[in-house]
């Protein structure tokens, strides 16, 4: 019953759980420094570790496809686990990624690995003993997690938002649309014409799309430190990275820097404020002339 779940049971992993997936009576489970950890699930009130691989980095991500178990493996990059004897993990292969992997989906031949500063790494596994790169994509942000459906990766990006990277040729990937989340993407799960974006202090937001994704064609200039407020239905979500910016208050103000409002973490109803331009400031810059180059723009419409 969706509408009232409850807990059946459970199995303690020795290290920090960070990614899951079932196939048939098995867990595999990315426990961070103790590796890939197999859970037997076929008795659900009773799970128990049958067999484990303790990967050489930190097990963030896994994906199972056929007999292999691929682990986005932090520093490790992406690790290729032969799971044909769930009792006995054995790694086969392994790619070294240039960034720190903390997720991963399997297409077909390719593997797709969430690099953090590296971006979306398209990995060949058609021989899972030798997987090869054979393209990338950039993102802006760090990615974090990546799921694959049709010729598209949907890759959480952190504070970049839901980038749509079009993988039709894995040698070649180009993003082809994205969504500005209004906090931290950490992870992404595609199922029809929706993505599901864990979207960190702003909890779950999806996001319909058609055909290549969302057509944006507005390329945001890319800063390491940006900070973001969202609108939705007269609620202005303040990002918690705006609102730790300084001790002092956060303030939205009108064009000629008057206040209009203190802002606080989270939602904030402006229903109350006429439609016009705003700006966002922290309580220790405010100037009344002062200048909104680098300033938060927020548009109020009715």
């Amino acid at each position: 019953d969706p509408t009232n779940p409850h807990e059946v049971g459970y199995y303690d992993t020795p290290g920090s759980a960070y990614g899951v997936v079932v196939c048939g009576d098995y867990a595999y489970v990315a426990d961070d420094y103790s590796g890939l950890r197999v859970i037997s699930v076929s008795d659900p009130t009773n799970p128990h570790e049958v067999g484990y691989y303790d990967t050489p980095g930190s097990a963030y991500g896994v994906v199972v496809c056929g007999d292999y178990a691929y682990v986005a493996d932090g520093w490790a990059g992406l690790r290729v686990i032969s799971i044909s004897d769930p009792t006995n993990p054995q790694e086969v292969g392994y790619y070294d990624t240039p960034g720190y992997a903390y997720g991963v989906a399997v297409s077909g031949d390719y593997a797709y690995v969430a690099d953090e500063d590296a971006g979306l790494r398209v990995i060949s596994v058609s021989d899972p003993t030798n997987p090869q790169e054979v393209g990338y994509y950039d993102t802006p942000g760090y990615a974090y997690g990546v799921a694959v459906s049709g010729n598209c990766a949907y890759v959480a990006d952190h504070w970049a938002g839901l980038r749509v990277v079009s993988v039709s040729d894995p040698t070649n990937p180009q993003e082809v649309g994205y969504y500005d989340t209004p906090d931290e993407a950490w992870g992404v799960a595609v199922s029809g014409n929706c993505a599901y974006v864990a979207d960190y202090d702003a909890g779950l937001r999806i996001i319909e799309f058609y055909g290549h994704g969302i057509e944006e064609r507005f390329q945001p200039t890319v800063t390491g430190s940006r900070q973001r407020a969202t609108i939705v239905r007269s609620t202005l979500f303040l990002s918690r990275k705006l609102s730790a910016v300084s001790s002092e208050p956060v303030l939205l103000l009108d064009i000629t820097g008057r206040k209009v409002m203190e802002l606080k973490p989270g939602e904030n109803d402006v229903r109350h404020i006429p439609p016009g331009v705003y700006f966002i400031r922290g309580g220790s810059s405010i100037q009344r002339k002062a200048c909104f180059e680098h300033s938060p723009k927020v548009v109020i419409t009715k």
